[in-house]
């Protein structure tokens, strides 16, 4: 003690502990076991989050589809309705789709979800939405009933709810809930009033030059009928769709002066019978896809005699497609058969190049302006020769700056189920 007193100060210290002391040296182990716990953290979190998101985003798309199928359902006591299950995941369709990489799964508006709706005791209706397990990962595609036009992307491939497969090839039907080609493969416009303005460009197909030629130069709200007894029509048929214009198909019937003036091989004609003539006319649907409806290519003694004429209207009808009459015929009852069998219909007002002359083409499209802002809509046809398509295109140009909508067919068709 009394050597301690002498010592300067600072220069006694305590001997270093021998043992195996728990200092400082735990700082970096425990750091280690923060990070580890930090990281498995993170990828629960986000698997936990992934699944979340899934199951959230097909209830958000099947509650969004119910909003559309409530309005289709049964008007009955609501005692009887009080506890209704639709098991639409399981009645929807379910098709592929081909095209350039892997399928995509096609589901129609009543698939993707089991919907069970009950009442409470005030009457208010309570749908409990759980999502469908699907049997792999790709994306489906979810397509409303009812609904106008195709996504762009897929506007040049058939719709599997609307089509069924045959010998002729594929073949429109109407689907399940009573979905159209008619408002599927339409092209959607404004909706807005004013003066409107259809053209209709055929024979397309018959010449490839011409056929590229019209669908590189027209506007896209120029409608293009396609000839049934063209080439390469599928191949055209989808260039045109990936450029945004409705089709028809140009359909041949018999004229008065047949086969003097023969429109082409597999004319329908009244001689032929109703077998022979349906066999026709599906032979030509099956040439292509995506059109809304037909036209007629001549005509006119098969448009005036009712016995020949009810059977292919019938089946139009019957199929969702609409008719456009393109006017040159004076004894055509085709708009007498649209109203009876609720067919979409329009016929046309005048034909616009019945001279090859680019001034008398501009002439008779400023007769066809005039008689739409007089009746509000006025269809003009023409066949797909150059001076024709350079004269529509550079028409319909400035005669959008004039503030005429220029429409498709289907826009401009009178349709009993609208």
């Amino acid at each position: 003690m009394d050597k301690d007193i002498h010592q300067p100060l600072g220069t006694r210290q305590k001997p270093a502990s021998k043992g195996p002391g728990i200092g400082r040296s735990w700082v970096p182990g425990l750091a280690a076991v923060a990070v580890v716990a930090v990281v498995i953290g993170i990828a629960s979190w986000m698997a936990v989050s992934a699944s979340r998101i899934e199951r959230s985003e097909t209830v958000v798309a099947a509650q969004n589809l119910r909003t559309q199928d409530t309005a289709s359902e049964t008007d009955g006591d609501p005692a009887e309705d009080a506890t209704a299950s639709a098991g639409a995941g399981q009645q929807g369709s379910s098709d592929t789709q081909s095209g350039a990489g892997s399928p995509v799964q096609s589901r129609n508006g009543q698939s993707g979800g089991q919907f069970d709706t009950t009442l409470d005791d005030q009457g208010n209706e309570i749908t409990k939405v759980t999502p469908v397990q699907r049997q792999d990962q790709r994306p489906a595609l979810l397509t409303p009933p009812d609904r106008i036009g195709q996504h762009p992307r897929l506007a040049h491939l058939p719709d599997p709810a609307i089509a069924e497969d045959t010998p002729n090839g594929v073949l429109p039907i109407r689907g399940e809930n009573g979905e159209r080609a008619f408002d599927i493969y339409a092209r959607p416009w404004s909706g807005a009033r004013g003066t409107r303005v259809v053209i209709i460009v055929g024979g397309l197909g018959l010449s490839q030059t011409g056929t590229q030629e019209a669908i590189a130069a027209l506007p896209e709200e120029i409608t293009l009928a396609f000839a049934a007894n063209g080439n390469s029509l599928k191949r055209w048929m989808q260039e045109a769709r990936r450029e945004g214009h409705e089709i028809l198909l140009q359909v041949p019937f018999e004229p008065f002066d047949y086969p003097a003036n023969d429109p082409g091989p597999r004319t329908l004609t009244v001689a032929a019978g109703t077998q022979a003539n349906l066999e026709d006319l599906h032979a030509a649907m099956g040439r292509i896809t995506n059109y809304t409806g037909i036209t007629n290519f001549m005509g006119g003694r098969f448009l005036s005699d009712p016995e020949a004429l009810e059977p292919v209207m019938r089946d139009l009808a019957d199929r969702g497609l609409m008719f456009v009459d393109d006017g040159t015929s004076a004894q055509s009852l085709t708009d007498r058969f649209a109203r009876t069998l609720g067919i979409p219909f329009a016929a046309a007002d005048m034909v616009l190049d019945a001279t090859q002359e680019r001034g008398y083409i501009l002439s008779r499209l400023d007769d066809l302006e005039r008689t739409a802002r007089r009746n509000g809509t006025a269809i003009g046809v023409a066949s797909a020769f150059g001076v024709s398509v350079e004269a529509i295109a550079s028409w319909a140009n400035e005669a959008k700056a004039r503030g005429i909508e220029i429409v498709s067919a289907s826009a401009a068709a009178d349709d009993p189920e609208r």
